[in-house]
């Protein structure tokens, strides 16, 4: 090994040393908006009423329904989680249930949410050529054939009733019509829109039950802050959260309600702090985290053309997850987005004019490094002034209108 290797080794075990080096975090997955405590700061009202709605469960003839609504960052998904496991443990020995969550916005069809349904009931099941209404009575068979009830979360589901309407809803109450068995299929839909029966028809208000609503409401500060304690007790080491921190998160979260916010403050102060080497988490730390939630103003995503509100959409899912990410990387997120959307995706020289101008706007910087492949640059894209979870949930619903 050369003197240059020797040394760049060295730099190199020198930065990996200081980022990520486990100073505060020793266990990322509590800070992901995708963990599932096992208990929900505040809730308990809420999956009682859950619990209610499904009373008649065990019963091996009966379907439950139940509609869950609240505002962005109200702990929709990670209730109807947190139910729906505790629910088969809750039955295990009594009834046989399988459980499905599908994200309609990661699978806004109603092929991709059914193919997601007959894949978790049957890893082996094609993944092409098959109609929607072979899937479906794929699905009632394999059901029937392993006396067997599904419990189906389809979350964010306004996303599939206004691209390809209530068509599929309606068959899923239907499933067991004309069939020998009953009670095969509860299903429990998710979305932010409290206005969501009035996309549907009134049979299908019917069979869900009028009735059968929970709406969230935004937490408070006292519930931001336990929420931001309990995942930093798990995530981080004892000590580098103070009491002064959790609180500093609590106050600014509590402007909007949003436990993602609080989630994201946490995290992004965490990374600071072990970028500087430190072991605990200064208030400056969450003042730099906020100050990106707030430098971002309305009309500044306004006034973003369809397609540019598209790439920045794919920037913030990637970005809520990683510092950086690379131009090449980006327009293939921009392609999917646009897939998602059903939008064909502008030229490569139109996605670079973009990202300039998204760049001179203050919402993305970028910066040049040396590729690792041939003799070319790559330019990576970075979010400094910007919360990639809030900003992306506010393109969402503008792009929805």
């Amino acid at each position: 090994m050369s003197k240059n290797d020797r040394i760049n080794n060295k730099l190199m075990s020198g930065y990996l040393d200081r980022i990520g080096a486990g100073k505060i975090l020793v266990n990322k997955e509590p800070i992901s908006f995708d963990w599932t405590p096992n208990n929900l700061v505040g809730r308990d009202k809420e999956l009682s009423e859950l619990a209610s709605m499904f009373s008649h469960i065990e019963n091996h003839n009966s379907s439950c329904r139940a509609v869950i609504t609240g505002p962005v960052g109200s702990g929709k998904t990670v209730l109807s989680k947190r139910f729906g496991h505790d629910l088969l443990k809750h039955l295990e020995g009594q009834r046989k249930i399988s459980y499905s969550h599908v994200n309609c916005r990661t699978n806004p069809s109603t092929s991709q949410v059914l193919q997601q349904i007959a894949k978790s009931l049957d890893s082996g099941h094609p993944e092409r050529g098959l109609s929607s209404g072979e899937i479906i009575q794929s699905i009632r068979r394999n059901l029937m054939t392993h006396n067997n009830h599904l419990l189906l979360v389809l979350d964010e589901v306004d996303v599939l009733v206004r691209r390809d309407n209530f068509d599929l809803i309606y068959k899923l109450l239907r499933i067991d019509e004309s069939q020998e068995g009953q009670g095969s299929l509860s299903l429990i839909l998710v979305s932010q829109d409290s206005m969501l029966l009035k996309l549907f028809e009134p049979a299908i208000i019917s069979r869900l039950g009028a009735s059968n609503i929970l709406q969230l409401k935004p937490y408070n500060k006292k519930g931001l802050i336990e929420i931001a304690r309990q995942r930093a007790d798990i995530a981080c080491r004892s000590g580098s959260i103070s009491e002064e921190i959790l609180e500093k998160i609590g106050t600014i979260a509590s402007d909007s309600g949003d436990a993602r916010l609080a989630i994201e403050l946490l995290d992004s102060s965490i990374r600071k702090a072990e970028s500087a080497g430190r072991g605990e988490v200064l208030i400056s730390d969450i003042e730099q985290s906020a100050a990106r939630t707030a430098s971002i103003e309305p009309s500044q995503v306004d006034r973003l053309s369809k397609d540019q509100k598209l790439i920045m959409l794919g920037l913030c899912r990637r970005l809520k997850k990683e510092s950086e990410i690379n131009t090449g990387d980006a327009e293939k997120l921009y392609h999917l987005v646009c897939e998602e959307y059903e939008l064909k995706p502008k030229s490569h020289t139109t996605f670079w004019k973009h990202l300039k101008l998204l760049e001179n706007e203050g919402l993305i910087e970028t910066r040049n490094d040396k590729s690792n492949v041939g003799r070319g640059r790559t330019q990576y894209i970075t979010m400094n002034n910007v919360a990639p979870a809030n900003l992306a949930t506010r393109i969402e619903i503008d792009l929805q209108r």
